[in-house]
């Protein structure tokens, strides 16, 4: 499955290793599932396990007063009481999951290897099935023929010909019935009802090399997505029309955040963190204290911008000036990040869920 870890580990000289494939090999290359092909884990519901917070976490996520976090093998997790106590859902998949989010209290995504898609609707309690890296090259196929466009065409029956080894790796969720997921290779796949249908939005963006996106924020009408090699895509009708940004890094860019209309932060490999400030037409580099992979990002309910890096710290900036970090000692490598309007915060490892001290 590894989505070809060898052309990411390859590009590690060059700076365009992917994120997941960065984060301890992600552990799993699908060797969470003993090796086995992705599409016998897209059947198989995910092994309920003891203490299943002390897993292999990548996404987490705040539903209201709940936290919910997802894995290796299709763990999800959930806490009603600020993170002291976890209970794991069922999952109808054991393929790792990369990213988590909620709409509201109730209906959420999570994305994951296999191009998989499961979605809630009773606060991440049940989870169901919606998309796979089956279908995902047909809507592709689907897309490249209305359009005329045999490049594409030739891409997505290739894509369905290698089966389904590629992830999602970050999900937007803007209302109970509209998301949009992106992954590798170019994926980008959207639903307008909860996920009942899906489809493609690779022909709106300008991504002929099919570089891998990594992340995806909204405010209001503008819609950016993150991706490999300096790639930075950014919409302001809502995803109907994409615009190529210019940016003065060439590196993976892992996360990303929209702290006002006008502002854009990214943040990736070797603790590169760039702003912009005109909607992405300037750029100036944010300092940061350890020049280590950046691969989440989170906005706290007072503004303040917080990161976390694969080095086990979480970064702040309050002032606009530069990033510190709020703990002292290192946790272990971070994979997700998410800040309550309490002022609680939570990350998840590569060992699991932990706890961040807000407080500098």
């Amino acid at each position: 499955m590894i989505i070809r870890c060898q052309r990411d580990l390859t590009k590690v000289r060059h700076g365009g290793v992917k994120r997941w494939c960065a984060l301890a090999v992600l552990i799993v290359c699908e060797a969470a599932s003993g090796g086995e092909k992705v599409g016998t884990a897209l059947e198989r519901p995910a092994l309920m396990v003891r203490s299943p917070e002390r897993t292999v976490l990548l996404g987490v996520a705040q539903a209201g007063r709940r936290w919910l976090a997802v894995g290796e093998r299709g763990i999800i997790v959930r806490s009603d009481d600020a993170g002291r106590s976890w209970v794991q859902a069922p999952a109808p998949v054991s393929v790792t999951l990369t990213a988590v989010r909620f709409a509201d209290t109730q209906h959420g995504i999570a994305v994951g290897h296999g191009g998989t898609v499961l979605t809630t609707q009773d606060g991440g309690i049940q989870w169901e099935r919606r998309l796979d890296g089956l279908r995902i090259p047909e809507l592709m196929l689907a897309d490249a023929h209305a359009r005329g466009d045999a490049v594409a065409q030739k891409a997505a029956e290739q894509m369905r010909a290698d089966g389904p080894d590629k992830p999602l790796l970050d999900v937007l969720m803007t209302d109970p019935l509209h998301a949009l997921a992106v992954g590798a290779y170019g994926m980008a796949i959207a639903t307008e009802d909860g996920g009942k249908s899906w489809a493609s939005w690779g022909a709106r963006l300008d991504n002929p090399e099919a570089l891998h996106l990594y992340a995806v924020r909204q405010r209001g009408s503008r819609i950016v997505i993150a991706g490999e090699q300096g790639l930075v895509l950014k919409s302001d009708d809502g995803g109907q029309s994409f615009r190529r940004l210019s940016t003065p890094y060439k590196g993976s860019f892992f996360t990303l955040e929209l702290p006002n209309e006008h502002e854009i932060v990214l943040a990736g490999l070797r603790g590169n963190v760039w702003r912009s400030t005109d909607g992405g037409d300037a750029w100036q580099q944010i300092p940061v204290p350890m020049p280590v992979s950046i691969v989440a990002s989170q906005i706290s309910s007072d503004g303040t911008l917080l990161l976390a890096n694969q080095a086990g710290f979480v970064l702040a900036n309050r002032d606009g000036a530069a990033f510190l970090p709020l703990n002292r000692a290192p946790l272990p490598p971070l994979n997700g990040l998410v800040a309550g309007a309490d002022g609680a915060m939570l990350a998840v490892s590569i060992q699991g869920v932990v706890p961040v001290d807000s407080k500098p």
